[in-house]
């Protein structure tokens, strides 16, 4: 079995490489910068980008299954930025998994697609898209997650898979993000501290991966179908974050915003960055304020009973993974 990863050599993509070949696959990976570490693994390594219609065409050829991992998940660019690396790629590669007779394509997806800046409690995967985003990011990947459902049938099965806050060894977001801001200050806590979420740690991803690829195909269970995906219990946001600041020897979190200070504040930043225009990215935004402040937590059944998938790594386990991880690198 031959497979495409997208985007093999990010912090997710790796981890799903790794995973396909101690399952025994071929691995391909395409990606616009070169990943050594890949190459060291054996991936067939291809340097290009998906936005070009013969790369994606030349990616696809002669593959099995393509696991479409790559996205800009930034927080704050322009939609036409966004559209373009996150819808048009996925385009591109509905086209040629058609064009060259690829019929299985998993999708990474986000629970941002459902995201309706408000509390998400135990909710299934009936959850509706919301009227309205908040951000580009969670608007172009539900215009992609949607045309990667639309597009299965009997000659290409299609699933969407969201992983939420993922997070662990290597992880270039969550964590760092939390430790830089930590070390300067800057990390306050925003609402009432009360808020639960699910993780994913990052080997559960993967194995979501595998496991939705492996009972993928034309009319199977999860064909046209899209999963949440999470570690197997929430956890209450800010004792999370300060419990692993304080096994990091990091600052823990003294300062706290109401939420709605916290949504009037973004409001005006998002405004000036939009009309001035400022460069770089807001220190905080609306999507931003809503994610660290509301309860965010999922029914995963679904994903147990259409491909087995089982979490098996604990928060406990993940986190002690983490810690040693960052102690060595950091």
């Amino acid at each position: 079995m031959k497979a495409l990863v997208t985007g093999g050599g990010g912090f997710l993509g790796r981890y799903v490489v790794r995973k396909l070949i101690a399952e025994g696959y071929q691995v391909r990976s395409i990606s616009r910068g070169k990943y050594p570490i890949l190459e060291e693994m054996g991936v067939e390594c291809m340097q290009g980008d998906l936005q070009d219609v013969a790369a994606t065409l030349k990616a696809v050829s002669g593959v099995d299954i393509v696991f479409h991992v790559a996205a800009s998940a930034d927080m704050w660019g322009s939609f036409e930025k966004f559209y373009t690396a996150n819808v048009q790629t996925t385009l591109n590669i509905i086209d040629a998994c058609k064009k060259l007779g690829v019929n299985k394509l998993v999708y990474t997806s986000s629970p941002s697609v459902v995201f309706p800046m408000g509390d998400l409690c135990g909710v299934d995967e009936s959850q509706p898209y919301p009227q309205e985003y908040s951000a580009n990011y969670p608007h172009t990947k539900a215009i992609a997650e949607k045309a990667v459902l639309a597009a299965n049938g009997p000659d290409l099965a299609t699933t969407s898979l969201r992983p939420h806050l993922i997070w662990g060894p290597e992880d270039t977001h969550i964590v760092p993000l939390l430790a830089e801001r930590s070390k300067t200050g800057k990390l306050i806590q925003i609402g009432d501290g009360k808020n639960l979420v699910h993780l994913c740690y990052v080997t559960n991803a993967a194995d979501a991966h595998f496991l939705a690829g492996k009972s993928l195909g034309p009319g199977s269970k999860n064909a046209g179908k899209a999963y949440f995906i999470t570690d197997k219990h929430e956890v209450n946001l800010w004792d999370w974050v300060n419990h692993l600041l304080t096994e990091l020897n990091l600052p823990t979190v003294s300062k706290s915003i109401s939420y709605k200070k916290a949504l009037f504040l973004a409001g005006i930043i998002e405004t000036a960055y939009k009309l001035l225009p400022l460069k770089g990215a807001p220190r905080i935004t609306k999507f931003m304020a809503s994610n660290f402040a509301t309860s965010h937590y999922f029914d995963i059944s679904a994903s147990e009973r259409d491909f087995n998938y089982i979490p098996q790594v604990s928060n406990e386990k993940g986190l002690a993974n983490t810690i040693e991880w960052y102690n060595e690198n950091f």
